[in-house]
């Protein structure tokens, strides 16, 4: 892959063989992010874990303290008393069967989460093939089928993020912005990173810490020290 200008030169003030401290880290990488918008920090975590048993998956969210920095639009899957309460808890989007329909038929994606009450989970089962590549399917795990859609909706747009491995043990998720003060991006990937640990799950053998890198959305990436959580 053929980098640009800028990224060739955010990469040269990274040292690839050394292991950096978390707050070093986020210095450069807040160094390294030199697009014209306000690029997202990202932490990429590969974790030694095989996902291919169904007891060594790791998935799980958590509620970082100073939030993404990105808006975040809820869809809501409910009912009568608990699509009036999604309603008055800001949800962008409310609905049952009509909204699955319109997933199925129109390819309408305007959503960056979806929240669902127990009930609705059979007729979102029917578009599960369409939401579950993208990460999108409701799940009790990340709490997003829930009965408490009020909750639910105020941790989404509070910062909630969800970690989840991927075929490959290793998941990705935002800790902030750029333009976020730097103890503010250390508190939430220290956040993250306790509930990743927490994670662990009991079969998982030898080190489970493999490796992390933080990044900004155009930027190179910067590796962490494992010990250091």
């Amino acid at each position: 892959m053929k980098h640009g200008k800028k990224y060739l030169e955010s990469k040269k003030l990274i040292d690839e063989n050394k292991l950096y401290d978390p707050a070093e880290a986020i210095a450069l990488v807040k160094q390294t992010g030199k697009a014209k918008f306000d690029e997202t920090v990202e932490l990429s975590i590969r974790l030694g874990v095989d996902p291919r048993h169904a007891d060594q998956q790791v998935r799980g969210a958590v509620v970082l303290p100073h939030g993404t920095g990105r808006v975040v639009r809820v869809l809501v899957f409910a009912k009568g008393e608990k699509a009036e309460e999604a309603r008055a808890a800001g949800a962008d989007y409310v609905g049952d069967a009509d909204l699955v329909e319109k997933i199925r038929t129109e390819n309408w994606f305007d959503f960056d989460v979806c929240v669902a009450t127990p009930d609705m989970m059979g007729v979102v089962g029917k578009i599960g093939r369409i939401l579950g590549p993208k990460g999108l399917m409701p799940n009790p795990k990340s709490g997003t089928v829930t009965t408490d859609v009020a909750k639910a909706i105020a941790d989404i747009k509070g910062g909630k993020v969800e970690y989840r491995i991927d075929k490959t043990a290793i998941a990705h998720c935002p800790i902030g912005k750029v333009s976020f003060e730097d103890e503010k991006l250390v508190e939430n990937l220290t956040t993250l990173m306790d509930a990743v640990i927490k994670a662990k799950p009991s079969t998982a053998k030898g080190v489970y810490l493999r490796s992390l890198y933080l990044s900004t959305t155009m930027g190179p990436s910067v590796r962490l020290n494992p010990l250091k959580f």
